[in-house]
Parts: C-alpha cells; sequence; structure tokens
C-alpha cells in the first residue's frame, strides 16, 4: 500500500523507486501483487507516465487516510520512551524552503536523533490528508476551515541590489526613481510590475521593468546578486546576503506590509509528538507575526 501510494504521489515508477531506495523492478511486482489481491487495476501504464484508474482513485483516498492511522499508531508506540522518532512530511514553496527552512530543519535534527523530515517542495496547495503530508509552510491567507495554523513571520519584502549594480547605477532617491532603473521582476507581465511599497509617508505605488524576471524567489535573489538590478525581495530570504554585504537595502526606509505566513496541519486527528515537535520547532524559528509595517531602519 504504501510503496503504491509513493507511485501514484511521483506519478512515475522510476521516481517512487529511487526515492524508496528500492529497485523498480520491485516496486513494479509490489503494485501487480496489489492490484491482484484486490482483483482490479488500479493504475494505467504507458511509456511516458501512470494515471489512476476510477478504482484507483478510491482506493487512494481510502488507502491514505488508513496507512496515516497505521503510521500514527507506529509512532506512539516507538515514542512510548519519550524520544520523538520516525519521519514528519512537510511541504513548502521551493524558495522559502532552500533558503530558510532547510537550516531550520537541520538543525532540529541534530537534536533530536531518529527525527526525519521530508520536505516536498511545490508552489502547488497540497491536500494534506489525501498525499499523507503532516505540515505545511503557506504564505497568504487560509482558505480551507479544515486545517489548523499558527500564524508566523510574515514575508516582509525590501528593496535590494547588489554592490556591483549600485557601482554603475547611483541609487533611487526616491520611489517615482525605481522606475528608470533596471528591476528583477517577480512574476513580470511583458517585462513590466508594479510595485505598492509602504513608508513614511504612506503607501506609493510605481511601475518598474526591467530585463530579467521569474516565478520563484530564490531565483529572482541569485539574479540580484548578479547585478542584474533592485529586487523587490522577503527580508526572511536575505538576512544572511544583507549581514555579508552582498546585498545592500536601497530606500530602506520603504518596504511591503508582511504576507500572512503559516504554520499548517490537518485539524481532523490527534498529531503524533514527533509532528508537534517539529510544529513547535517551526514557529519558534520562524517567529510571532507581526502586524506593523517594515521598521525603520537601523
Amino acid at each position: 500500500m504504501a510503496i503504491f501510494l509513493r507511485v501514484v504521489e511521483q506519478k512515475s515508477f522510476t521516481a517512487a523507486a529511487e526515492s524508496l531506495g528500492l529497485p523498480k523492478s520491485s516496486v513494479s511486482r509490489s503494485v501487480a501483487r496489489l492490484e491482484e489481491s484486490l482483483g482490479v487495476q488500479l493504475l494505467r501504464r504507458t511509456t511516458r507516465a501512470v494515471s489512476l484508474t476510477e478504482a484507483g482513485t478510491t482506493y487512494v483516498r481510502e488507502a491514505s487516510a488508513a496507512l496515516t492511522a497505521l503510521q500514527d499508531a507506529h509512532a506512539t508506540l516507538s515514542q512510548l520512551d519519550k524520544r520523538p522518532q520516525g519521519p514528519v512530511r512537510i511541504t513548502a514553496p521551493a524558495d522559502l524552503a532552500t533558503l530558510v527552512l532547510a537550516d531550520i530543519g537541520a538543525r532540529l535534527v541534530r537534536k533530536n536523533p531518529g527525527l526525519t523530515l521530508e520536505f516536498l517542495l511545490t508552489s502547488r496547495v497540497v491536500n494534506l490528508v489525501d498525499e499523507g503530508v503532516d505540515l505545511a509552510v503557506r504564505a497568504g491567507p487560509m482558505r480551507d476551515s479544515s486545517l489548523r495554523a499558527r500564524r508566523v513571520n510574515g514575508l516582509e519584502a525590501r528593496l535590494m541590489a547588489a554592490p556591483a549594480y549600485l557601482e554603475t547605477h547611483p541609487a533611487p532617491a526616491t520611489v517615482a526613481e525605481l522606475g528608470q532603473h533596471d528591476c528583477v521582476l517577480f512574476r513580470p507581465r511583458r517585462g513590466r510590475a508594479e510595485w505598492a511599497l509602504v513608508g513614511p509617508t504612506g503607501r506609493e505605488r510605481v511601475e518598474v521593468q526591467g530585463p530579467i524576471g521569474g516565478d520563484d524567489f530564490t531565483f529572482v535573489r541569485e539574479a540580484a546578486l548578479s547585478g542584474a538590478g533592485i529586487a523587490l525581495l522577503p527580508t526572511l530570504l536575505c538576512e544572511q546576503d544583507v549581514a555579508r554585504g552582498r546585498l545592500v537595502r536601497v530606500l530602506p526606509a520603504y518596504g511591503t506590509a508582511a504576507a500572512p505566513l503559516h504554520v499548517v496541519w490537518p485539524g481532523a486527528r490527534q498529531i503524533p509528538r514527533r509532528v508537534q515537535l517539529v510544529r513547535d520547532w517551526l514557529v519558534s524559528s520562524l517567529g510571532p507575526y507581526s502586524e506593523e509595517g517594515p521598521p525603520d531602519p537601523v
């Protein structure tokens, strides 16, 4: 059952085998035996992909819940000695996980031998119950009332540029002057974007343009580090770059109000102690949410 669910999650026998550390032939035989025991075909196989049959779709829903309950039972017994052990699956955006959560997670597992963290990095909204995921770190407002969440340090953004860019382009003195600069854009449209900034005199909007942009903040940060222009980047992702002088704040009195950021988990069942530990560690490490706008520069 677990092997079948991993094939469904990975949409590939090869990828499932790699993630499980098993030969592809073993994964194929396991799924075939499961189908034989149930007397139905669960997957349609082609040379390029696998897809669920109608019976497979029904089985995934029931099997996911059953496997989660079984894993929780094993975890409860294994934790009778008070040491949280076992896997915790977490989904998060790739940029946030790469630049922030990897370090947080590494520090946690060093403190807790036997605990393992498995990150599912994606920009899509993962169904935690159906896909067997314990926790999510999500930006934006909560929309699913069946989930529980704790609000943490928001994704406030500031204007950043590499020293190499500022050596050849004098830093802007006003928000309006940003329109005359090369900017590295997040999710641009035809090379343009509109930035809404909060500063000493309130909210100001400016249309900016630039030669490069992308839909992932890791990419935008790397382009800014390479000197491509001024970028509007979450401070949470750039703290070390600023401390090391690799990025410099531009118009430091301006930024965006913090967008909501949540640590999320399913609300319908009791969560194991290992998941509680990881959840509380994430909340503590990311910090409490503040309603305040961009702070005055230090």
